[in-house]
């Protein structure tokens, strides 16, 4: 009889394939020695810098019919529409979810606590993002990017060859992103796809609050684009912008809305929101077994599965409202029509859109009309995708990324700890947390997807959204105590030696 091949050689002859191909890839050294905080900060601000450099870098050829693809969805990918950021984080956040996925459901089998899984891990993520850029920026030049024939015939090449030229531009450009977040994961404070997420929506908030240019405002009269010279117009000079009816006038529902009073109250509001969900937890007391005195505590913070079910729903959205802006494009108008600026306008596309501002469920703020069974209707979608679906996606990630009960329980008691006053077991520290960790991630998952759906029905300040501020309010609250961990660790050296921070 042939003897069978031992367990796991199929998949160690894969790796044993793939790897040398792996290795080739590029890639951005880890620091061979302890890097000073200063000049973490110094990479940091840097590569900030140079992402806003290429976020202002138009992409050549581009013809002005062209769409976009993300839409409102910028502030949660990053990137600038039409310039070499147009891919933003996206091919990342593919990436890492796909392989955090397969690793976590055991499909590909990695110990991340060796160097050499976890090289070949960073290595295999390499590869899905180059992957996923290429086909993104495929889909963006066959669906929404359309080549400027002015250019091609100054040129004297076919409208094909330039968009060829876009599709190697986009690419190059998110493989650009991938490289700054890998120079900002190992040389800068926090990671790179926080840090541009971070950016986009502070400045979407930034310009939304000063920008004094005008525009068409309340009754067709000119009025700055930011809310607080808006403020000064409407408190200091009322009759350039049309009031005449004093402050009855201005209390009005349609007013408040329009002027972004409202707006500006509910950024406060989530501001808040976000950042008492943030430090709120449930601490699970427990001892060493064989060190008498050694106590500790595991936090169980309400967003224990953290913002991602958010950036996960709103993926999903994004990806069913690119088949329509892609089929629309090419002239099917079978799932639904859409406006200049990319919005859906009619089918079931206007129905799976998220709400993104009062202008979309406002009738008296609306573009297009709608009939109030459309508008309910629309808003109840949004709220299902967002809550039950958000939820879904919170319990799925935690059970895949070892961040369920059994896995908690499982580390805790490696660890030599248990909870005072109950069995040192597994079995036993795995109830004791099943009463906690699903209960509250059902819970944080639903009230951040509540929050953002009505953040959105109430607008934000620069048209950032409820998901942008979200993003932006835990990522700036996260960064905030890795700078505060990291100046701790430059004051006391013993400390960083002893967690194995560096030399």
């Amino acid at each position: 009889m042939r003897a069978m091949p031992p367990e796991g050689a199929e998949a160690l002859r894969f790796r044993d394939l793939i790897s040398p191909v792996l290795s080739r890839f590029p890639m951005v050294e880890r620091p061979a020695y302890h890097v000073h905080f200063k000049k973490k900060l110094a990479w940091t601000l840097g590569v900030l810098v140079l992402y806003f450099a290429l976020c202002n870098i138009p992409l050549f050829g581009l013809g002005p019919e062209s769409m976009d693809m993300f839409g409102r969805w910028r502030a949660i990918f990053a990137g600038e529409r039409f310039s070499l950021t147009a891919l933003g984080i996206m091919p990342i956040v593919d990436a890492s979810i796909v392989l955090q996925l397969l690793v976590g459901a055991k499909i590909i089998e990695l110990d991340l606590t060796t160097e050499e899984d976890r090289a070949f891990y960073q290595n295999l993520q390499k590869l899905l993002v180059l992957l996923f850029s290429a086909l993104i920026s495929l889909s963006y030049v066959v669906g929404f990017y359309q080549p400027d024939p002015a250019v091609a015939s100054k040129l004297g090449v076919s409208p094909q060859f330039i968009s060829f030229l876009l599709f190697l531009q986009v690419f190059a450009g998110g493989m650009l992103i991938y490289f700054l977040d890998e120079v900002v994961s190992k040389w800068g404070i926090g990671s790179g796809v926080s840090l541009f997420i971070l950016a986009g929506v502070s400045q979407a908030i930034v310009t939304g609050l000063v920008n004094p240019e005008m525009e068409a405002g309340y009754g067709g009269n000119p009025w700055a684009i930011g809310v607080i010279p808006r403020l000064i117009q409407i408190i200091f000079m009322p009759e350039s912008i049309g009031l005449t009816g004093g402050v009855y006038e201005i209390l009005t529902i349609d007013f408040l809305f329009a002027s972004g009073i409202i707006a500006l109250l509910t950024t406060i509001a989530v501001f808040l929101a976000v950042v008492y969900l943030e430090s709120t937890r449930i601490e699970i007391p427990l001892a060493h077994s064989l060190a008498r005195g050694a106590r500790g505590r595991f936090p169980i913070k309400l967003l224990y599965a953290s913002v991602l079910p958010v950036i996960l729903v709103r993926a999903l959205q994004m990806s069913i409202q690119g088949i329509g802006k892609m089929l629309y494009a090419r002239g099917i108008t079978i799932l639904g029509t859409y406006d200049e600026w990319g919005n859906a306008e009619s089918g079931i596309m206007y129905f799976l859109q998220p709400i993104y501002s009062p202008h979309d469920w406002i009738p008296a703020l609306m573009a297009t009309p709608h009939e109030p069974w459309e508008i309910a209707l629309r808003i109840c979608v949004d709220l299902f995708f967002m809550v039950v679906l958000g939820v879904v996606f919170a319990l799925f990630w935690i059970n895949t990324t070892g961040m369920g009960a059994k896995d908690v329980a499982e580390q805790i008691h490696r660890s030599g700890l248990q909870i005072p006053g109950f069995r040192r077991t597994p079995a036993t520290l795995e109830r004791m947390l099943e009463n906690y960790i699903p209960k509250i991630t059902v819970m944080g998952a639903a009230i951040l997807g509540a929050l953002c759906v009505l953040a959105n029905m109430l607008g934000t300040v620069g048209n950032a959204t409820g998901t942008g501020l979200l993003l932006a309010v835990s990522i700036a609250y996260s960064l905030y105590q890795q700078i505060a961990s990291e100046q701790v660790m430059e004051m006391y050296p013993a400390l960083r030696r002893f967690l194995g921070s560096g030399a």
